[in-house]
């Protein structure tokens, strides 16, 4: 899959009001060092019209009440992570490309897509610092365009970045006003003690996980899963016990199961399967709506690799509800320890091959963003690293249905195993 792009020089847009100036203090779970990174997405739109000059103009309007987004990052002289509010603005880049959306298949195919085509290149180096956001506009010649994005993960989740694209959306089809008020409330997140210290310092730093070895490439596979599999998957574990459960609870279920089948470990290994939940509801009181700043927690599932390639996928499933309904306790305890201890494994678990990491990106509300031409086709998170054993859960392109699981999750040795695992599901 290969076209051209031809960009733009770029642009910086700012706000389209003056704006508040000044330093914002970043929340405990913002300033964590796993956090100091971009998240990039590709959202495919089958068409629009003058779509850049539309988003570009929304874009300016919404960083009106999402003005810390177009400040830079600093430090305070106690070195946290701060926001200062310079309204310096983000970053937009113009392309086009020589082919349509149709030729290239809606871009459903992950491991041949440009990315770095598709992506905004950077700011040039007479820009103060990186902004916080970066986005591309590339045009189709069939009138369709996709929106490449980088965020700042240090600012942002992936509820809030959705949050504001979905105001850049409302602006962009007329609104005067945005639906959702942006909170800033950073400030309401307890601090454990120890941890405070601890980003202060840089001995004191939590230590990033250990790479895997570069030898240790993953390979890439995607794979829709059914409604009538899920369906399926949802009444084995309604017979099982008596309860619903979700989506996600299957497929994650069902994906570590076959994973760690297909990685044939020796039976006594402890295998974990790691995914992060959103917690906003669980601080007291909770944080309001319109929160657009970090605030999640990994919940960790472990077990042996023998019980769990024996294992049914009801009670794979039953694991992980379990895992989840300790979260809440798990959270509040962790908020308020004042020493250092075991918690401090909370955000950062080694990047080893037994640990499966799961995103879901599904019901984050990238899905739901209208420029004024309808929702995106597609979303597509772009893997940043290729050692880390992740899979993200999503949707197929539209009018597909059911769900998608991009994987980087298993070496090239395990990879038709792997394969075999996923397409003969039991």
């Amino acid at each position: 899959m290969t076209f051209t792009v031809t960009r733009s020089t770029g642009v910086i847009v700012q706000p389209s009001e003056s704006t508040p100036s000044g330093t914002l203090n970043l929340s405990v779970i913002d300033r964590l060092p796993n956090l100091r990174l971009n998240v990039q997405t590709l959202h495919v739109f089958r068409h629009g019209h003058e779509t850049a000059r539309v988003i570009r103009e929304a874009l300016s309007k919404a960083l009106v009440p999402y003005y810390p987004l177009a400040g830079r990052l600093k430090e305070s002289p106690y070195g946290d992570l701060q926001i200062y509010c310079s309204g310096e603005g983000v970053w937009f880049v113009d392309a086009f490309t020589d082919c349509s959306l149709e030729s290239v298949k809606y871009l459903d195919n992950v491991p041949m897509i440009p990315n770095d085509n598709l992506l905004p290149t950077p700011p040039p180096e007479t820009c103060s610092l990186d902004p916080l956001v970066q986005i591309q506009v590339t045009h189709f010649t069939c009138e369709g365009f996709v929106i490449g994005v980088t965020f700042c993960h240090s600012v942002c989740d992936g509820l809030g970045a959705a949050q504001f694209l979905n105001t850049v959306g409302e602006f962009a089809r007329g609104f005067t006003h945005h639906r959702t008020l942006p909170v800033w409330h950073r400030e309401t997140i307890p601090a454990p003690a120890w941890l405070a210290h601890a980003l202060r310092e840089p001995k004191l730093s939590l230590p990033p996980p250990s790479p895997l070895s570069p030898s240790d490439q993953l390979e890439h596979a995607s794979f829709d899963i059914s409604i009538d599999q899920i369906y399926w998957l949802k009444n084995e574990f309604l017979e099982l016990t008596g309860k619903y459960c979700s989506t996600f609870d299957v497929v994650a279920a069902s994906l570590w199961r076959h994973r760690t089948r297909a990685i044939r470990l020796e039976t006594d290994t402890s295998v974990k399967l790691v995914f992060f939940a959103n917690t906003r509801q669980f601080l007291d009181p909770p944080l309001p709506e319109g929160f657009y700043g970090n605030c999640f927690f990994p919940v960790t599932v472990t077990i042996s690799s023998g019980w769990l390639v024996e294992a049914s996928n009801a009670q794979a499933v039953k694991l992980i509800r379990e895992a989840k309904a300790r979260l809440p306790t798990t959270f509040r305890n962790w908020l308020k320890n004042d020493q250092l201890d075991d918690s401090e494994d909370a955000f950062a678990s080694p990047l080893e091959y037994t640990t499966l990491f799961i995103s879901e990106w599904s019901r984050l509300g990238f899905n739901q963003i209208d420029y004024g031409w309808g929702h995106p086709l597609h979303v597509l998170p772009i893997q940043a690293s290729s050692i880390m054993p992740v899979s993200l859960v999503g949707s197929p392109p539209t009018p597909k249905k059911g769900t998608r699981l991009m994987t980087w999750c298993v070496h090239s040795a395990h990879l038709p195993s792997f394969l075999d695992q996923m397409m003969n599901q039991s």
